[in-house]
């Protein structure tokens, strides 16, 4: 991406107005349209309500796919209709089973909402933060939709969003003593493999956010909400979050979870 070209929300003939007008209000993005000639030349981060939904893509010749937030079809729907959700490794860091009731959880880098959802999914309540304008209206459009489905509707309902730095609004949180079961952090993480071994999503995402320079600041005022344990998503080599070893781990083939246990459920 051409980094003298911020991102912008994409007009398309058939957008609606409104929905123009509430998404630049929400991001404060400039709008550019579709028609201009020399939009398909240019290579920026663009929004725009494509027929699945609110999408992030990239444009430019040969850039890649848009990236929508999609709670009711495609990978995630699949999981959810066809199982898959208590053997899931999310899960089994969370302590789904082992509480034996709904878990309240704090998703502080929410992203595309995946992990929420499963963890929705099993019973948890899950209240999300994402601090990026762009990548929170792709999650709110993405929950919005899902609320209508007969199946997804219930699970979303679930699930909240907080909008903001989840350090600042831990912090917060704090002060007002509040507490949840398990907080959750997968900060983002500089990853090393070309870009054609990454997902797309991750590829957008390195691209417009970077890495979370400030996630190690995230561990400690999480240690204090938490009543019974913090999770740590991490890539497999990536060193201890604030240098601090956890209690125990588990290993998958590219990543792990990082659990700092508090109290037995």
């Amino acid at each position: 991406m051409d980094a003298s070209l911020p991102p912008a929300i994409l007009v398309t003939p058939d957008s609606d107005p409104e929905r123009i007008a509430a998404l630049q209000t929400a991001t404060d993005l400039e709008l550019i349209e579709q028609t201009a000639p020399k939009f398909i030349r240019e290579q920026r981060m663009v929004l725009w309500f494509s027929p699945d939904g609110l999408a992030l893509q990239q444009s430019g010749k040969g850039a890649p796919g848009p990236v929508v937030v999609d709670f009711v079809g495609g990978a995630v729907g699949h999981r959810r209709k066809y199982g898959g959700g208590k053997s899931q490794s999310i899960v089994k860091a969370v302590g789904v089973a082992d509480a034996g009731r709904q878990l309240t959880v704090l998703d502080t880098t929410a992203g595309l909402g995946r992990d929420a959802f499963v963890l929705a999914t099993m019973g948890c309540h899950v209240t999300m933060i994402e601090r990026s304008p762009m990548v929170r209206a792709l999650l709110e459009d993405g929950l919005r939709r899902a609320a209508d489905d007969f199946e997804a509707g219930p699970i979303v309902a679930r699930m909240s969003l907080l909008s903001g730095h989840a350090a600042s609004l831990m912090q917060d949180m704090i002060a007002a003593e509040q507490k949840f079961d398990v907080v959750y952090l997968d900060p983002m993480f500089p990853h090393r493999e070309k870009s054609a071994a990454v997902k797309k999503e991750m590829v957008l995402f390195q691209t417009l956010l970077g890495a979370d320079r400030d996630a190690d600041d995230l561990l400690a005022p999480a240690l204090q909400l938490a009543a019974h344990r913090v999770v740590v998503k991490r890539p497999k080599h990536a060193p201890d979050l604030a240098e601090q070893e956890p209690g125990y781990r588990l290993e998958g083939k590219s990543g792990r979870f990082d659990i700092y246990p508090l109290k037995r459920f």
